[in-house]
């Protein structure tokens, strides 16, 4: 009896992109309301999860793990890493994901502005992962305020809570059209009435 033939659906290339991923953002924590660390590693996991769920491509996965190695880890040099370690168009995405490349940010509500203008007229591969990873950074803040977080809970972000209200309802906007736009707008409907039950809108 022959065996069958087996080919993997996600290949050597991810397993290394994932390695890639944990070294270069290892000592990253994620903001929480409870002051507990969690590895940022976890965001690019959940993201890169979220992107298969929908359909995504080995590329387009790669691409999740990767978004934020540009813009946290070492601007157009580590574009140019990831360029050479996986190839032209998982770059591509990761700088279509990317709002600044520089170490020293300039003023978050102009360069916020000027990445939602972006992201509306963005490729559909950019547009899968930037929904997917606006989408678990709204799922793990509904997280958080559903644990009742008193209000320094906003100071941890540069926004506050007008700033991310505007970000994340802009976000969907400019992600019409993407696989994860239907369930984006049902979880901003529900981080909306949080808000407003809290009487912070």
């Amino acid at each position: 009896m022959s065996k069958k033939s087996f080919k993997p659906m996600l290949t050597s290339r991810f397993a290394l992109a994932l390695s890639f991923a944990n070294a270069i953002h290892n000592e990253q924590i994620r903001k929480s309301h409870d002051g507990s660390e969690v590895p940022y590693v976890s965001h690019l996991m959940a993201v890169s999860a979220t992107v298969l769920e929908y359909g995504g491509t080995e590329t387009e996965a790669i691409a999740a793990l990767l978004h934020d190695s540009a813009e946290d880890q070492g601007g157009m040099p580590m574009l140019e890493t990831v360029r050479a370690m996986f190839g032209e168009d998982v770059a591509t995405i990761v700088a279509g994901c990317t709002d600044s490349y520089d170490e020293v940010k300039s003023d978050w509500k102009a360069r916020k502005e000027a990445y939602i203008a972006h992201l509306s007229k963005a490729s559909a591969s950019v547009k899968l992962v930037a929904g997917s990873d606006k989408l678990h950074n709204l799922n793990c803040t509904i997280r958080d305020l559903r644990g009742n977080p008193p209000a320094a809970y906003w100071k941890k972000f540069t926004a506050g809570v007008a700033g991310k209200y505007w970000y994340f309802k802009e976000c969907g906007k400019a992600l019409k059209g993407s696989p994860v736009a239907k369930e984006y707008a049902i979880r901003f409907a529900e981080f909306e009435q949080i808000l407003r039950q809290r009487r912070e809108l």
